[in-house]
């Protein structure tokens, strides 16, 4: 995604002003531990999906300054801070939840333990990536929810930067997505890949007597067979379903509508199918989707959605809301008391209650070491992501398949208030345990 020459550049400038001072009144090797959480869930969301772990943690054993960078970063740094940068390694700890968990306000879904100096150069990328990639899930989790058993296909990346797209296109796919249609998300994360063809292939088929709708059909289903997607609305979408059928026959495998009145076209489109013997040709639809147009789909006969702008752009939510706090000097908790904006210090891990029918009550955050009493189910959320500057387990595509998995566990644990894509509270409340006193 980004060469690691550059990676030690993804940061505010104030992080290296920060480990100047430090390094220079020689608090910087202070044993420090920062926590990345969410005060609040955007507003009217009722969970969060978490996202670019991964990334994350493969990002951090590439985070490097080469001498390109430490020679744009010498006109503001001293000389003992830029021999530092030179030969700066993570080598602390990190926990955190697994990628793919749900997370609630005040969940400590990432906590990064070292050095002060070492930790505090990793805000602004542990950032970056968690409140976009969550933000980007979190969307993708509603839409999912809204369309049911129908597959949603992630098709976004000419709305975004051309790097967003590829980590869009992974938390779509991390959050219930079938398939993407980036091919970098492809190759890079192995996330199934779905295309066909746009209007201008269509338009492309005209000549001097005007435009040939079903030569461009022909030319597509000769070259990708008849199980292909034949775009129906270019202009008149009556005379592009008769054409298509026509030209593939009644074994097409699916026809697309991409503007209208979705809901209305879908049912005409399925009855003209149906009459023309096409009764197996799916019918997906696209075009300034998001979960509640999806949602209001649903009674129509659809089998497939395409999601672009409203998934990368978070669905009204682009940031996750994500902020990574100093809780912990030495040992001795800290804690930040500017209004609204207060943290609870020192090192946390946290848990998850349930009924016995599996349904999650409350998330219970406590101090690291202090799990509290549990009469009934739980489950714990923090786990080892780090340690020594090493990833532990694997990040690739068996990790986004297991993170997959956790994604629709988590949903299907959620009680049934926590779905609704109505404006509510959280699903479940944080609770806190033992949280220790402010200095």
């Amino acid at each position: 995604m980004t060469d690691s020459a550059s990676v030690g550049l993804l940061t505010d400038k104030y992080e290296l002003t920060m480990l100047a001072a430090a390094l220079a009144d020689g608090s910087a090797h202070r044993r420090a531990t920062f926590e990345l959480f969410a005060r609040r869930l955007p507003y009217g969301r009722r969970y969060g999906v978490l996202a670019g772990t991964g990334r994350l943690l493969e990002l951090l054993e590439r985070f490097r300054f080469d001498d390109a960078a430490l020679g744009a970063l010498a006109d503001f740094l001293d000389p003992a801070t830029l021999d530092y940068l030179g030969e700066y390694r993570f080598t602390g700890d990190v926990d955190g939840y697994a990628e793919g968990e749900l997370y609630f306000p005040g969940s400590p879904v990432l906590t990064v333990r070292g050095s002060f100096a070492e930790c505090v150069l990793l805000e602004t990328l542990a950032l970056s990536v968690f409140n976009h990639d969550s933000a980007v899930a979190s969307a993708a989790a509603r839409m999912v929810v809204a369309a049911g058993k129908r597959p949603v296909i992630e098709m976004g990346s000419r709305r975004t930067h051309e790097r967003a797209a590829v980590a869009a296109a992974r938390a779509a796919y991390l959050a219930g997505f079938a398939a993407s249609s980036n091919l970098e998300a492809g190759r890079r994360y192995g996330v199934p890949v779905s295309g066909t063809s746009a209007h201008s292939f269509t338009l492309l088929h005209t000549g001097p007597d005007g435009p040939d709708e079903a030569a461009a059909f022909a030319a597509q289903v000769a070259a990708l067979g008849v199980q292909t997607t034949l775009l129906v609305d270019t202009y008149d979408v009556t005379a592009g379903v008769d054409a298509a059928v026509r030209v593939a026959g009644p074994g097409l495998g699916a026809v697309r509508l991409d503007s209208g009145d979705l809901g209305v076209l879908a049912r005409q489109v399925r009855d003209q199918l149906d009459g023309l013997g096409a009764t197996a040709t799916r019918i997906v639809v696209s075009g300034d989707l998001d979960e509640y147009a999806i949602a209001e789909l649903r009674a129509d006969p659809v089998d497939s959605y395409g999601v672009g702008t409203a998934l990368v752009t978070g669905s009204g939510a682009p940031a996750a809301g994500m902020v990574y706090k100093l809780v912990e000097v030495d040992g001795i908790p800290v804690h930040k008391r500017s209004s609204h904006k207060q943290t609870d210090g020192g090192h946390k891990q946290a848990l998850r209650r349930a009924r016995h029918s599996g349904t999650v009550t409350e998330e219970v955050v406590y101090p690291a070491g202090c799990a509290p009493h549990t009469d009934g189910p739980a489950r714990t959320l923090t786990v080892p992501l780090m340690r020594g500057g090493r990833t532990l387990g694997h990040t690739g595509p068996a990790a986004l398949a297991e993170a997959r998995e956790r994604v629709a566990a988590g949903l299907r644990s959620l009680p049934w208030e926590g779905l609704k894509l109505s404006r509510g509270e959280p699903a479940i409340p944080t609770v806190r345990t033992g949280s220790p006193a402010h200095p």
